[in-house]
């Protein structure tokens, strides 16, 4: 492996044409201590795309019934636009879509608590102490219209050249108790609502981000049914069109999975979270596969995300002070120092 200052000196000379961040979008309690974290820190690092977790705290005017509390307006949007701008750094927009439209069992995100009939019907699976997180049924005839309304405002307020849409842990798909799904094939749900959602943006000039997840399989690769699959939707990766990008996050080991995305023909970004050392390893696996392939294969390794996965405050609160709430929380904040600090 290579050491932490050689891995970071080679993110500026082989120039990652993405060097990524994704944390959740701040309360609007919080936009000034926001921008003043993309000014006084992100500025000073290397990394030049910024993907905001916004899902549904946002001010929708299409949808307002599906704002959460403490949603951003479209003022609050504009400000952390600018200030990106300012600093060269590039805003991809994410909304979960598909999966994770749930917390566990009760907390119900916007869309099925607000349109409940848009569930995929989870069945038996509700009863299982380890139920993670709900769907909508990609089959239902009525979703589409309203999911696509709140893509298209986020594209528009963000001026995003680029949308993340998650689809990551679809746990809840093609299930005997939904009446639309039963029985069918679950590659081919989840490549078809893939497809629509493509389609959709590229009719738009939009490009697709999605994580990657569930196009491995997590039986042949020991990856688990976690950062993998375990529900047979893995053959939709030869079902999906190869202009998606794919953000392929490995958050413990770092698997060979970026070269076997970017032998499939796919563009791909390695994603780190919580493990500094696992983070420089994917690192040095991305530079290697660019520096040791060829032309088509390196232009595929497109570079490396750090995401984090809590709340904006509470990175910022363990960042500046010191104040971290959990190992997770302070695992997660000095990948991101040891990825991307001080490289400028």
């Amino acid at each position: 492996m290579l050491n932490i200052s050689l891995c970071l000196a080679q993110i500026i000379e082989e120039e990652l044409p993405v060097r990524g961040f994704t944390i959740s979008a701040p309360r609007p309690s919080e936009l000034g201590k926001f921008t003043d974290f993309v000014e006084k820190y992100l500025s000073k690092t290397n990394v030049n795309t910024l993907f905001l977790m916004v899902n549904y705290k946002y001010q929708f005017e299409s949808h307002p019934e599906l704002a959460e509390t403490s949603s951003l307006s479209q003022n609050d949007v504009k400000k952390i636009v600018t200030t990106c701008k300012n600093y060269g750094i590039t805003i991809v927009p994410l909304i979960n879509l598909l999966g994770h439209q749930s917390w566990k069992q009760d907390n119900i995100k916007s869309l099925l608590k607000v349109y409940p009939q848009f569930e995929e019907n989870p069945g038996d699976k509700l009863q299982d102490k380890d139920f993670y997180c709900r769907s909508y049924c990609p089959l239902h005839p009525e979703v589409h219209a309203i999911v696509f309304d709140l893509v298209d405002e986020l594209i528009k307020v963000f001026e995003a050249k680029a949308i993340h849409v998650g689809m990551d842990e679809v746990f809840v798909l093609g299930e005997d108790s939904c009446s639309r799904c039963k029985g069918k094939n679950k590659a081919k749900l989840f490549a078809d609502e893939v497809t629509k959602i493509y389609n959709h943006l590229e009719s738009k000039g939009v490009n697709m981000y999605m994580w990657g997840d569930r196009l491995l399989d997590g039986k042949t690769t020991g990856l688990g049914k976690w950062s993998a699959s375990h529900n047979d939707t893995h053959p939709a990766i030869d079902l999906i069109s190869k202009n998606i990008i794919i953000c392929d996050w490995q958050y413990k080991t770092a698997p060979p999975t970026p070269a076997y995305f970017a032998m499939k023909g796919f563009k791909v970004i390695s994603c780190s979270f919580e493990v500094p050392e696992v983070a420089i390893q994917q690192l040095d696996n991305v530079l290697s596969l660019r520096k040791l392939n060829k032309v088509i294969i390196k232009n595929r390794l497109l570079g490396v995300m750090h995401t984090y996965w809590s709340t904006f405050d509470s990175f910022i609160d363990c960042y500046e002070n010191s104040n971290c709430n959990s190992e997770t929380i302070k695992g997660a904040v000095e990948t991101f120092k040891t990825m991307y600090e001080n490289d400028k």
